[in-house]
């Protein structure tokens, strides 16, 4: 008794057609271009969680190697760049540090905005106002003349960072971004004259 092979031949075809495809994927996973292995390159990182202000020393900073792809472009490699510099925002654990995270010159401009901008560090009269004040913020500083007349210093002066109060010192220092004219008034009036600012 001979068995029906109706549809035998179909199902052979099919499983041929598969099997081809499957050599052919298998063949183009072969001479596919394997990914290259781009490695990883220095970068100077927050060792611990840091606070604004902070004055950075080696227990603060360490070398991780990270792909390139994550490298910030201004990233720093070398302790050296960053010991002894100030912290202008908070930082967390394992976050690659750049020169515009410091206090200088980068951090003022572009904090600022204006390439021309100075930084200028002075104790307001009321201490605690600088819990107050933030990176990135805009305020006016005001000061007391020796008329006892208000007299306005500097307007939509912006904030570069608020340093911790420490033991030699009364109330938190507190660095703006001022065109430099109005950088050279304030830090005159400074000198003699309470110093208080006003949130925009």
């Amino acid at each position: 008794m001979k068995l029906p092979l109706r549809g035998w031949p179909r199902r052979l075809a099919i499983r041929r057609l598969v099997a081809v495809l499957l050599v052919l994927a298998a063949a183009a996973l072969a001479i596919r271009p394997q990914p290259r292995d781009t490695g990883t390159v220095p970068m100077l990182t927050a060792a611990r969680d840091l606070t604004p202000g902070t004055t950075l020393s080696d227990a603060d900073l360490t070398v991780s190697r990270l792909p390139p792809s994550l490298r910030p472009k201004a990233a720093l490699t070398d302790p050296a760049q960053a010991r002894g510099r100030v912290l202008a925002a908070a930082t967390t654990a394992g976050e690659p540090l750049t020169g515009a995270r410091l206090l200088g010159r980068e951090n003022t401009r572009l904090t600022s905005g204006d390439p021309s901008a100075a930084a200028v560090p002075f104790r307001l009269a009321d201490p605690a106002v600088a819990s107050l004040l933030t990176a990135g913020l805009r305020v006016d500083v005001v000061t007391v003349s020796p008329s006892s007349r208000a007299e306005v210093l500097a307007t939509n002066a912006t904030v570069v960072t608020v340093r911790p109060a420490d033991e030699a010192a009364e109330g938190h220092l507190v660095v703006l971004a001022l065109p430099r004219e109005e950088a050279t008034r304030v830090a005159a009036a400074s000198l003699g004259q309470p110093v208080a600012v006003t949130l925009r």
